[in-house]
């Protein structure tokens, strides 16, 4: 469906056969238990799609798994591996491009079909509460999945939109920077600011 990501992955199981190289699905509790969504760019090269298992590999996942578990939606430890036992708690992580793309740079018509994989993830979330958007593409493919306008909801960080119409049953969406790397190596987001996106949802989801 997206002839530059298959493009891609065949590419990398040429050069990296160990890897997963295939769409990543999601992870989290079982469907009826979750509260909240997370929901991100796409795939790392070296990290989920290498392991198969959403922000499992890299920095982000050493970032966004110990503010997890901090916070009571995770338990075990992560060992950034699939197998470590990790599990999450009332939590699902999901992306909003299944597939790893080039330069960790996704299309808008890459956005746009991999949208109907988001659509049919919120559509058997039936106790979902929250959803928390890790950067700006996240977070449009969030609004374009409930039909909501972008420009009613800016991205901001550690802000909260209510979610209006049939579709979202009056979810309420958070925004943060992506927990990249790149992001907390020059100060656009510390591990403090990261934090206190969780207890925002928190005090959202209660718990």
């Amino acid at each position: 469906m997206c002839p530059r990501l298959s493009a891609f992955i065949q590419k990398n199981r040429d050069l990296y056969p160990d890897f997963f190289n295939a769409p990543v699905p999601s992870f989290g509790d079982e469907p009826e238990n979750v509260q909240l969504l997370i929901v991100g760019l796409a795939p790392g090269l070296r990290g989920a799609n290498r392991t198969g298992r959403p922000f499992t590999g890299d920095y982000a996942g050493d970032l966004l798994y110990e503010t997890l578990a901090r916070h009571k939606f995770a338990e075990g430890i992560y060992d950034k591996s699939p197998d470590d036992g990790l599990a999450l708690k009332d939590c699902r992580i999901t992306n909003a491009v299944k597939c790893v793309p080039p330069e960790n740079k996704v299309t808008g018509a890459e956005i746009k079909t991999c949208n109907q994989y988001l659509a049919s993830e919120f559509e058997h979330l039936p106790n979902l509460k929250c959803i928390l958007a890790l950067g700006g593409v996240a977070h449009g493919a969030v609004l374009t999945t409930f039909g909501e306008k972008k420009s009613a909801h800016k991205f901001g960080h550690n802000v909260t939109h209510d979610l209006a119409g049939d579709l979202a049953g009056g979810l309420t969406l958070v925004n943060s920077y992506h927990c990249s790397r790149y992001n907390t190596n020059t100060g656009r987001l510390t591990e403090q600011m990261f934090d206190d996106v969780f207890v925002t949802i928190r005090g959202l989801i209660g718990g």
